[in-house]
């Protein structure tokens, strides 16, 4: 077996989707289903059960992704022992982050970061913030750009890079509830909230915010859509499908923010510290090391939080 096939078969493990790990390998279904039956042959047991809908680990599969993680490891810190005689860092680092840090803050740390690293492979990958935690949780990445969740999982530390307020937003653009919304939004009274639909998170910090806030005030809201990412709903919102709560950030960073009003409510939601979240036994690589330390020097070139919460 070689480290191609460790790689496929502990991503395999993550995925538990033949054709998901197929796709972010470049190969076909085909091919990894050879692979897999090639490591099942080298162990002697099956490492998967699988049928038409469901694919999950063996009791021998769960030893042998133990295993796996651990020879890649050994291998990626044998190549950096390798190379301490060299007075650079090279390797991959690779991040998880939502579009609207891709290009807010994230083009200054990786313009940084690239200056003194150039011979670093920077891998990005972008999605829904709310995963992020758990992506880097499940060493799916080495670096997430998330929100800092009210109770931090103790594998990891986190550095705030900058403050947003949680925010409710409306469509400014003619719609049946632009017309609902115009009567109470410069009046100071309460929204009708019961009346208006709501587009938000699927899951997350912000999701959870919010429903506490319509909770405290005995309100059962009408939720429209719960979508994945804080782009779409500023998207839906946009188009007059309904009243959504992004972090302002999103709303600075948004094509759309000329079409959408910030609304003024009472009491305001409880504003999120973004940042930089790593897994505490990674901060021993001297490669996501350098990258931890150069955020704290970010943090601090942008007046914010620098110390971390570990």
């Amino acid at each position: 077996m070689d480290l191609r096939e460790l790689q496929l078969f502990l991503h395999l493990c993550n995925t538990l989707h033949f054709g998901k790990t197929s796709r972010e390998h470049h190969l076909s279904p085909s091919s990894l289903t050879r692979v897999i039956k090639k490591l099942e042959e080298n162990v002697g047991l099956p490492l998967f059960e699988r049928d038409s809908r469901l694919v999950k680990l063996t009791p021998a599969g769960l030893l042998f992704r133990e295993y796996s993680a651990e020879a890649l490891q050994r291998w990626s810190d044998l190549q950096r022992e390798l190379r301490q005689r060299s007075d650079r860092l090279v390797g991959t680092l690779s991040i998880f982050c939502s579009v609207t840090a891709s290009y807010s803050f994230l083009h200054e740390l990786l313009d940084q970061f690239r200056s003194s690293n150039p011979a670093v492979d920077i891998q990005l990958r972008t999605g829904d913030t709310a995963l992020t935690i758990q992506r880097v949780l499940d060493d799916h990445e080495d670096v997430g750009i998330a929100a800092l969740p009210d109770v931090l999982p103790d594998k990891l530390v986190f550095r705030t890079i900058r403050e947003s307020r949680l925010v409710f937003i409306a469509p400014k653009s003619q719609s049946i509830l632009r017309e609902q919304l115009n009567g109470y939004i410069h009046s100071g009274l309460e929204l009708p909230w019961e009346q208006i639909p709501l587009v938000l998170s699927e899951t997350g910090l912000a999701r959870g915010r919010v429903d506490d806030w319509f909770m405290n005030k005995g309100i059962r809201p009408q939720v429209y859509a719960q979508v994945a990412g804080n782009e779409a709903i500023v998207s839906m919102v946009s188009l007059g499908f309904g009243v959504g709560v992004v972090p302002e950030l999103v709303v600075e960073n948004s094509p759309m923010r000329a079409r959408i009003d910030v609304l003024y409510v009472q009491p305001e939601l409880a504003p999120i510290s973004i940042g930089v979240c790593i897994l505490k036994r990674k901060l021993s690589n001297p490669l996501i090391r350098a990258f931890w330390d150069m955020s704290g020097e970010h943090a601090l070139a942008s007046h914010t939080a620098a110390s971390p919460h570990v």
